[in-house]
């Protein structure tokens, strides 16, 4: 095989940076494109796993076929099985017409499949058997068809914890899964923060006709330093708005601060509390303090769990016993109203608990929506959600 002419190739798919990790994953694209084997792309929301598919279909057998991307966590769950195969006339109530799906318009091509990890299981069962047989079968009809398909697709979940929570079936990722395509976080790029942060700038100088914005190497320093929980997508928002709003273009680190939600990690916050100065700040904002309380509620889970554990190995009969067995009072009318007390105030008391976390995700998405002027899709990107799953919270808050 040709040498891979790597500069070439991100001048052609608009990738930027130098480290050692994007230059394997551009490698392994190109050479995994010859074959026909899937391909998962995983990495974090905001990374740029897009950009793979497309290098994939460009250097394949493929290439004169025909290219399509489908975000499967935007299309809604009633629907996307009409989208990925089709549907017969009168399939189902809106069915007005016959419908191709992706499967059939992208024989002969290439069919990427974004946020493959949202797909029901229903589907799954559909899409494990075009994998694995090239056949499918529209909505509404009993006739197989055939279809000759290379399917890509990318998630950003952990897909061990999807699978181990069924909600993801594990042959199908077996079978995905054939090459895996890992794309970093920025934060684990921190060369090529800068080169990305220049070319953001000069983008969005030539589109509004102004000059380049530049940073003080106090505020590069600080770029590089951030965490970038939105990676890639969240630098160039942020390039973004500081282009247009700011009216000075050499930026320092306090104007670059005000651009940079969430400074510092959870850990640090969390000693900034302590601070009296401070304090009263961090606990009158209600998405720092859901945030945290979302933490605090996976580690209580994880601890039940591993006490569960202890008690389930522990020998009913062992003289060391951790826990021995509650003496049992004699159940007198007075006790029963007890223990309906306590048993009620405990019930009482969880229910107090989840609403005052539901009251602080509500007004944590009602801020993030309107952050975003109603704009669901851009909501869901800051809130590392599906747009499917935003649409269902904002239904159950009335939002």
């Amino acid at each position: 095989m040709a040498e891979i002419d790597i500069n070439s190739i991100k001048q052609r798919f608009g990738i930027i940076g130098n480290v050692p990790s994007i230059l394997h994953d551009i490698r392994i694209a190109v050479q995994v494109a010859q074959t026909d084997l899937s391909v998962l792309i995983t990495g974090e929301s905001g990374v740029g796993k897009e950009h793979f598919p497309r290098i994939i279909h460009a250097y394949s057998v493929r290439k004169h076929g025909n290219y399509f991307a489908v975000n499967c966590g935007a299309i809604p769950e009633g629907t996307i099985d009409s989208e990925l195969f089709g549907h017969e006339k009168g399939a189902f109530t809106d069915a007005k017409a016959e419908r191709k799906g992706y499967f059939e318009i992208a024989n002969g091509g290439t069919l990427f499949l974004d946020e493959v990890g949202e797909l029901p299981l229903s589907t799954q069962v559909r899409l494990l058997r075009v994998l694995e047989t090239g056949e499918f079968i529209k909505m509404g009809s009993s006739q197989v068809q055939k279809t000759d398909v290379r399917v890509v697709a990318a998630t950003n979940l952990n897909m061990r914890d999807a699978i181990a929570k069924g909600k993801f079936r594990e042959d199908l990722y077996y079978r995905l899964n054939t090459v895996e395509i890992k794309v970093p976080p920025l934060r684990e790029r921190k060369e090529d923060i800068p080169f990305l942060f220049r070319k953001f700038a000069q983008d969005f100088a030539t589109k509004y006709q102004m000059p380049p914005i530049h940073l003080t190497d106090e505020a590069l320093a600080l770029l590089q330093n951030y965490y970038w929980y939105g990676n890639v997508r969240q630098l160039k928002n942020v390039t973004e708005q500081l282009s247009v709003l700011e009216t000075n273009h050499n930026i320092d680190a306090t104007t670059l601060k005000k651009y940079l939600p969430d400074m510092g990690n959870q850990s640090n916050a969390l000693i900034a509390l302590s601070s009296p100065s401070k304090k009263a700040d961090f606990l009158n904002d209600p998405e720092f303090l859901y945030k945290i309380l979302v933490e605090m509620k996976k580690d209580m889970s994880l601890m039940r769990m591993q006490i569960d554990n202890l008690l389930q190995q522990q020998p009913s009969n062992s003289e060391y016993s951790i826990i021995s067995a509650p003496i049992q009072p004699i159940q007198t009318p007075e006790n029963e109203s007890k223990k309906d007390f306590y048993e009620e105030a405990e019930e009482v008391k969880e229910e107090e608990k989840t609403q005052s976390m539901q009251d602080l995700e509500k007004e944590h998405l009602f801020r993030v929506l309107q952050k975003h002027n109603g704009n669901r899709k851009a909501a869901a990107q800051e809130l590392k959600m599906a747009e499917r799953t935003l649409y269902r919270r904002i239904k159950e808050y009335g939002l």
